[in-house]
């Protein structure tokens, strides 16, 4: 039941990572599951707009406290803590990286300029340099990809530094395309090291009206990004053979997406880029013959 609970939540909210759980077998699906569920809770008590930003703090700080007791042993009545302490055990993932993903999640909960962009504010850039951002990707996405391969399997240590890239690669392709919606929240990932490069103002990421600078810039996160997943192709080879089509699954989806945004010229101000239903389902078809053959 804890399971069926997080498959629900996972499948409402996991827009791109659920096609690839598709392709897992089933407890690696549930377990992968469980994890999804646990940093999507970890996700809504961050971003709680009902909540001021010492309540999420504190609320997050509480869940931390719950999950330790759980993973200790200790009775819980919580589905996604049921479910993640039995994938947790079953296969053996470190309670550190549990412990990274909320860690990640809490780095967004800080104070962001209180006049909306609507009204011209400018957004702040939240890192200089792009191996301060490094960090941020690292507990964000990085940490992701550290969970995942253990549910997938693996006994070549060179797999967890590849997975760490990857995680990057897919978080860089997230930072393009929500660069618009990040900075009407306020915030900037871009490193402010890189908009100096391509002489690009802060205040300048709610429109992207000059076209030529801004293309440039995101153009040259995209190569970035591309570098990073290069790690994936190495990656696929050495986790489980029965998870490979599952990693391959995600790694062509969010490959894909990027090179979406880089077909329409890094446009990603006029309108949302998105894979659609049609073109993950396709990718979701072509990971499952990979795992029946």
């Amino acid at each position: 039941m804890a399971y069926s609970v997080c498959r629900s939540i996972a499948r409402a909210t996991a827009k791109n990572f659920y096609y690839a759980f598709v392709v897992l077998p089933g407890p690696k699906r549930q377990a992968l599951c469980a994890v999804y569920a646990y940093m999507r809770r970890c996700d809504d008590l961050a971003d709680d707009p009902a909540l001021t930003l010492v309540e999420r703090r504190q609320k997050l700080a509480e869940w931390l406290v719950a999950v330790h007791k759980a993973l200790a042993g200790h009775p819980t009545d919580d589905p996604v803590l049921l479910a993640l302490t039995d994938s947790q055990r079953r296969y053996k993932i470190p309670a550190l990286l549990l412990d990274q993903l909320a860690q990640g999640t809490a780095m967004d909960v800080q104070e962001v300029p209180a006049e909306s962009a609507a009204s011209g504010t400018t957004p702040q850039v939240q890192y200089q340099t792009f191996e301060q951002l490094r960090g941020y990707c690292y507990h964000v996405a990085s940490v992701v990809g550290l969970v995942c391969i253990r549910v997938f399997g693996y006994r070549d240590a060179a797999a967890e530094p590849l997975a760490e890239k990857l995680g990057l690669a897919f978080q860089l392709t997230n930072i393009i395309r929500d660069v618009k919606e990040d900075a009407v929240l306020g915030r900037i990932y871009l490193p402010q090291e890189d908009l100096d490069q391509f002489d690009v103002r802060a205040s300048e990421l709610f429109s992207g009206k000059d076209s030529a600078r801004l293309r440039l810039l995101l153009g040259a996160e995209a190569e970035r990004a591309r570098d990073y997943y290069r790690a994936g192709d190495e990656l696929i080879p050495l986790v489980d053979e029965d998870s490979q089509p599952a990693l391959w699954t995600l790694l062509t989806i969010y490959r894909r997406l990027l090179e979406k945004i880089a077909a329409r010229q890094y446009d990603v101000f006029s309108a949302p880029v998105r894979l659609s239903t049609r073109e993950k389902l396709t990718i979701l078809g072509k990971g499952l013959l990979r795992r029946l053959t």
